[in-house]
């Protein structure tokens, strides 16, 4: 892994959040503006703003967590199976191998906070199994179980949904005594009391935390979903997901087939199959925008990887003590052949984490919109203001006031719908920066199906405004004119020539996808 990366554009967003919080100024995307829940990694972001606290840089604390993260999760996989599902050390080491070498990583080198969530959901799956494999039902485990759901929920929204599928699966595991009824086998087996003690914690914690949250941000769900979730059901997501969840967990996945060959392992099978493809089914509800190496499925492979070896449990391997020591001997070592190939498999899955990536250690390439950062991080404390669609490197590292005109940062825009004229005149930003598909050699395409197109539409609506309203065209960056970022100034303030210099000039803005070189296009005249 190359830890020498700055974040990936998503991940910057978090870390801002952070930062602010840390400061003193609360959940705030603009200090001093009022709270915005752009942050759906929540308890993450806590807990990263309680280590800046502490005096890590946000750096530290955010790549600290997901390490540490990683590693808990690598030693839970390794102790599930050998404690709870009382496999062999072999398979054991493999699942934990597996996971160790995986896309893990990767997500902590880009600065995410995925390992955290995969953690909890994690633990609250090893939970889950004891409370499978207890004849009783105590109180203390059915409470942490419960608990342990409701860290994996704050941690994201989505962990509400993969704890109940978690309950779920305990539920149908603990009734499948067929020889007493339905009330009967739930009675015995203890299921109304690990309902209930779940209910309970998610009503009163949870609750206590979703009315905290409602009034905080003054809206129930966060600012994202009114975004990502406000068109429908996301079949391209449904489909991504499924695919990327079983991408990451392929090898186990096959193993997982020999779980149907009796009926009292199809049972098992289905059931350990509830959360994973319950919770991969789930983001039908949002688009899949900014899943960054698949890293919101992620989490399913811990529980994939605690899930299998009790699947293959009593199959019977007799028949090698009929074998030569030669006929042994290569049977051996074409199991630690293949066992090499799953481990192999798994780190290779750290070469598609983005569709653009060039290396499988280098996830992606210099990134122009950091050094810019860098640079307007000069004007700090000005109160400039930037409105733009890259919110992730460029507010964060220039500190400046930003405007997330996709609104994933923006309560307005994200209920609005879309970034009006109106709204930015209430900021008068100094600059305005946006990604799109066109530039002067390529001239954008104004017909009605283009402009109902949401990010199309905004990024007119952007131009339209700075050049109606006499902002400057310092720069159109991109290593080809079909994919470029504008970068407008307004000229009436006091930076406006030496900001329009420095950005005109700049040499050192590398495109993201590539890596290449940029061009500035803004000088070139249209066809």
């Amino acid at each position: 892994m190359d830890f020498s990366i700055p974040p990936f554009e998503d991940a910057a967003m978090l870390m801002r959040y952070a930062q602010n919080l840390a400061g003193g100024h609360g959940i705030v995307w603009n200090i001093g503006e009022h709270p915005v829940d752009g942050a759906t990694d929540f308890l993450f972001m806590a807990v990263s703003a309680a280590c800046i606290k502490l005096g890590l840089t946000v750096g530290q604390s955010v790549r600290g967590i997901g390490f540490a993260s990683h590693l808990l999760t690598v030693l839970i996989v390794y102790w599930t199976n050998r404690r709870i599902n009382h496999s062999n050390i072999p398979f054991s080491f493999l699942s934990g191998l597996y996971l160790a070498v995986g896309t893990g990583l990767s997500y902590v080198s880009a600065y995410f906070g995925t390992p955290f969530f995969a953690l909890a959901a994690a633990s609250t799956w090893a939970l889950g199994l004891l409370l499978i494999q207890r004849e009783d039902q105590p109180f203390w485990l059915s409470l942490a179980f419960a608990l342990s759901g409701l860290v994996t929920g704050l941690i994201r929204p989505e962990g509400v949904i993969l704890a109940s599928l978690m309950l779920l699966s305990v539920i149908v595991m603990r009734m499948t005594d067929s020889s007493l009824s339905f009330w009967e086998r739930a009675r015995v087996r203890g299921v109304f009391p690990i309902i209930a003690i779940f209910g309970a914690v998610f009503l009163v914690l949870g609750g206590a935390y979703f009315l905290w949250r409602w009034d905080y941000f003054g809206y129930p769900l966060p600012n994202p979903f009114y975004k990502k979730g406000d068109s429908g059901l996301h079949w391209d997501s449904f489909d991504n997901s499924l695919l990327n969840t079983l991408r990451l967990c392929l090898p186990f996945a096959i193993i997982a087939l020999l779980g149907f060959r009796s009926r009292e392992t199809t049972k098992q099978t289905l059931a350990y199959l509830i959360p994973i493809l319950g919770f991969a089914s789930a983001f039908i509800l949002i688009s899949d925008e900014m899943n960054y190496g698949a890293r919101f499925q992620y989490a399913l492979v811990p529980i994939a990887l605690m899930s299998w070896t009790p699947l293959v449990r009593g199959l019977n391997f007799l028949w090698l003590n009929q074998l030569s020591a030669r006929e042994r001997s290569v049977y051996f070592i074409a199991l630690i052949g293949l066992c090499g190939s799953l481990v192999y498999y798994s780190w290779a899955q750290n070469c598609s984490l983005t569709s653009y990536q060039r290396s499988c250690d280098r996830p992606y390439e210099e990134d122009g919109r950091y050094d810019m950062g860098k640079l307007l991080a000069e004007y700090r404390g000005k109160g400039y203001v930037i409105a733009t669609t890259e919110a992730g490197l460029l507010p964060y590292y220039s500190g400046w006031t930003a405007i997330d005109t996709w609104g994933l940062n923006d309560q307005f825009i994200a209920h609005n719908g879309a970034i009006t004229v109106e709204y930015l005149d209430k900021y008068k930003p100094h600059i305005i920066m946006f990604h799109d598909y066109y530039s002067p050699l390529v001239p954008p395409k104004l017909t009605e199906a283009n402009l109902a197109q949401r990010w199309f539409g905004m990024t007119i609506l952007l131009k339209d405004y700075a050049e109606a309203n006499g902002y400057v065209l310092a720069a159109i960056f991109g290593d080809s004119p079909y994919d470029t970022h504008y970068y407008y100034v307004r000229a009436d303030f006091e930076d406006s020539e030496r900001l329009i210099e420095q950005i005109s000039s700049m040499k050192r803005y590398f495109y993201p996808t590539t890596g290449k070189k940029s061009i500035n296009y803004a000088g070139f005249p249209e066809p």
